[in-house]
């Protein structure tokens, strides 16, 4: 079965450095969950702001490793801004949440 995620923009950008990998995936393991988790509840609690800041700020990291998110990602941000129900975006939610989960069991499983 592949991967839910790609190393090569990692790998790219570390220059093969195999602890500047290990650093850029514990980063992503320690800041990556929170923020899921916060978007999460943000949607839940209809706080669109704190949804779109969440969104924002995942999306570099999702990209660097390589989590084909952007258009759902895009999605919870243009929800955050058009005053919509939550209810309109769960089902996108549920999806970036269980692609990200596994990821994240994943890089630990490879990386720990």
């Amino acid at each position: 079965m592949s991967k839910s995620y790609s190393l090569e923009s990692v790998n790219e950008l570390s220059g093969g450095d195999d602890e500047f990998i290990t650093v850029l995936v514990q980063t992503f393991l320690e800041e990556i969950p929170p923020d899921l988790e916060g978007m999460g509840q943000a949607v839940k609690d209809n706080d669109p702001k704190t949804a779109y800041q969440f969104a924002h700020k995942m999306k570099p990291n999702l990209q660097l490793f390589g989590i084909d998110l952007l258009k759902e990602i895009k999605q919870v941000e243009a929800w955050s801004k058009s005053g919509k129900d939550q209810s309109e975006i769960a089902l996108i939610l549920d999806h970036i949440t269980a692609t990200v989960n596994r990821a994240i069991e994943e890089l630990k499983v490879d990386f720990q």
